[in-house]
């Protein structure tokens, strides 16, 4: 199946991992609400809404810039009605936005705490329940979030407590929505990359830059998402996906060309116990819980 004309509603899409499946999207021919918070350059960090609309019409759709921070309620919901303003309604929602910090607990200022739980867990429950009235009236309605398996095991927890909990509330967010709206046909799933993703957000978490030698390209999540949400929604609800399994499961065998440098050894994400069977090579990242 195709995203032609679908609309999706992609928090955090101006850069990264938001901005690729958007692109994946488009050239399918899809609408893309770019719902994210930068509308004038930052001096660190690379795309804004306006550029990222710009290389989604490029690529073949049609792009609706919105400066949102999902935080606020009010920008949330004004920005799902102009969406449905716009394209006539919404049938994804991707919620992608993130705040990360790889502290413990003694070494998290409590504005970093709110920051990761607000943009994290509430910002993806809050843009969810602003757009569920609009997906239940869509043909194929999909959420995704991109969001971890919930591995109990307490390394996960002990080196980041805050983060392991804030991006954990988007996976409960999962794990309850896709029960709560079965009925309704929404398949609500989440996606988390098997290998550290190539990424300014990454740079920054593992503070060094020629280490992204050791991640794949964002797009190799976007192809997974893809797969994912060109499929019937009703097929598959409630499930913890990861990026290589997706495509393997749709006749991919080709990982190398997703590798920032084909044949180094990769990083295992977060949450992760398992390299699977198309990693040959892993490599635990300096100053990280890589691997």
């Amino acid at each position: 199946m195709s995203l032609r004309n679908r609309t999706l509603f992609i928090t955090g899409a101006s850069r990264g991992i938001g901005l690729a499946i958007a692109l994946r999207a488009a050239r399918d021919g899809a609408n893309v609400i770019v719902a994210a918070k930068t509308a004038e350059p930052h001096p660190k960090l690379p795309g804004t809404i306006h550029t990222a609309a710009r290389a989604i019409e490029e690529a073949g759709g049609r792009a609706l810039p919105l400066v949102v921070d999902v935080r606020a309620e009010g920008e949330v919901a004004a920005a799902v009605e102009k969406a449905v303003a716009t394209f006539g309604g919404i049938d994804i929602l991707v919620n992608n936005a993130s705040a990360i910090s790889l502290t413990g607990t003694l070494q998290t200022p409590v504005r970093i705490y709110d920051r990761m739980m607000t943009v994290n867990t509430r910002g993806t429950f809050v843009c969810s329940q602003a757009c569920l009235p609009h997906l239940k009236r869509a043909e194929n309605p999909h959420i995704l979030n991109l969001s971890p398996p919930l591995n109990m095991d307490p390394r996960w927890f002990a080196p980041h407590v805050a983060y392991t909990m804030a991006k954990y509330g988007m996976s409960l967010c999962v794990l309850g929505m896709a029960h709560e709206f079965a009925a309704d046909g929404i398949a609500v799933n989440a996606l988390w990359p098997r290998t550290a993703i190539a990424t300014a957000a990454i740079e920054f978490a593992i503070g060094n830059e020629a280490l992204l030698k050791f991640c794949r390209k964002p797009e190799i999540v976007a192809d997974a998402a893809h797969a994912i949400l060109s499929g019937r929604s009703r097929d598959r609800t409630g499930q913890f996906l990861i990026d290589d399994e997706v495509l393997a499961a749709t006749g991919v065998t080709d990982f190398d060309r997703y590798q920032v440098e084909p044949g180094a050894p990769l990083a295992l994400d977060f949450f992760l116990d398992d390299q699977g069977p198309y990693i040959k090579r892993v490599v635990k990242l300096p100053g990280s819980d890589y691997g």
